[in-house]
């Protein structure tokens, strides 16, 4: 059972896809958090630690999931087109 080229290929953008959303992610729950830690205004810091709250349970813990199992059916699935026992290969 081999996997098609162009489902290879699909695999690879949504692994990558979710990979760089899910450090984007990550940056601007730093941000969040600088922003909470340094500001002198209660409603700053409220506001700051709600939306990473938000940012953490929607955008974070999803995105993590998607990156993970991805990476994993990317790593794991049929690999078409490789020869060699290292399973490494140029065209894939």
């Amino acid at each position: 059972m081999t996997m098609h080229p162009r489902l290879r290929k699909i695999a690879l953008t949504a692994h990558v896809t979710s990979s760089v959303g899910w450090l984007g992610a990550v940056a601007v729950f730093l941000a969040l958090a600088v922003a909470g830690l340094t500001s002198q205004s209660a409603q700053t810091v409220r506001g700051a630690y709600l939306a990473m709250e938000l940012t953490g349970w929607l955008v974070l813990v999803p995105s993590s999931l998607v990156s993970l199992l991805t990476g994993l059916a990317r790593r794991w699935g049929p690999r078409g087109g490789c020869s060699g026992t290292t399973g490494s290969c140029s065209n894939c």
